[in-house]
């Protein structure tokens, strides 16, 4: 089936200094995407209030998620959200859960378990799969999380109650055949969506996240673990999050240009890093 783009530069959901750079991030991203399949929602330029509900910027972060939404009911195809923080696969994930029962690839370096009530930083960046949950959108026994390893206290009690699977990257295409089978015998279609947070990757191999947690997957282990999760199981949707440049503005087409310059070496590579988990996620 055809994927579509649909390019979401929000940062209002992020806890990171570096916060604004994914705007910039996401804008390197689209430019490398094929124009007439890739869409912009617009996120706005203020900060945002909490509404009282313990999210910071909340406001802003509603309203990306409506205008998503409208953007994701006109198209058709299988949609690929590029952010922006993880706060956007909040309405990325619910949209694809009505096509069927979501069995959800986690591939994070953090698992995004919190609340507001215990969360210490209040960015929904941290939250969003726990409130997928909360809300009843995805069932934490059909959650896979690959490369979690950065945890608050708080998420790692959750995970332990509920049961949630921690998968290494050569069990994800058995593990998701298996929650789709769960799925068809409890009634259900069973559809599939991948979410990619790119600090899931070990810092050493790609450099421009906010949050960089050590020991995490190599590129070619993470594309792999994306192609026998979508043989596994159709796929609905998927997310890219988190691209963080240090300086996207220094990126080149001349190889030669950018040897000199170790910040546009650094984001060259990120790039091409990134076209290959497009390619995962799409082909």
């Amino acid at each position: 089936m055809t994927s579509n783009f649909v390019v979401v530069p929000q940062w209002q959901g992020s806890g990171s200094a570096r916060a604004m750079r994914l705007v910039d991030g996401a804008e390197s991203i689209r430019q490398q995407l094929p124009k007439a399949a890739t869409h912009l929602v617009e996120a706005p330029l203020e900060a945002g209030d909490a509404e009282g509900t313990g999210i910071l910027r909340y406001s802003s972060i509603r309203l990306v998620r409506e205008r998503l939404q409208r953007q994701l009911s006109e198209l058709e195809g299988t949609p690929i959200v590029v952010g922006g923080d993880c706060g956007v696969e909040y309405g990325a994930i619910e949209h694809a859960a009505r096509s069927g029962r979501v069995v959800l690839l986690w591939a994070d370096a953090h698992a995004d378990l919190n609340s507001p009530e215990s969360s210490p930083s209040g960015a929904f960046h941290g939250m969003v799969l726990r409130a997928l949950i909360d809300d009843g959108i995805v069932d934490a026994a059909d959650v896979l999380l690959l490369g979690v390893r950065d945890l608050d206290d708080a998420e790692a009690e959750f995970i332990d109650a509920r049961s949630m699977r921690r998968v290494s990257a050569d069990e994800v295409g058995n593990a998701v055949a298996e929650r789709a089978a769960a799925a068809r015998e409890a009634g259900h279609e069973p559809v599939l969506y991948a979410h990619v947070d790119l600090d899931v990757l070990d810092p050493a191999v790609f450099a421009g996240v906010g949050f960089p947690a050590p020991f995490g997957l190599d590129l070619s282990s993470l594309t792999q673990a994306v192609a026998d999760a979508r043989a596994a199981l159709a796929l609905a949707g998927a997310g890219l999050t988190e691209y963080a440049p240090a300086a996207v503005d220094a990126v080149t087409d001349d190889a030669e240009s950018a040897s000199d310059d170790d910040d546009a070496l650094d984001a060259s590579d990120d790039l091409s890093a990134i076209l290959r988990i497009v390619a995962a996620l799409s082909r």
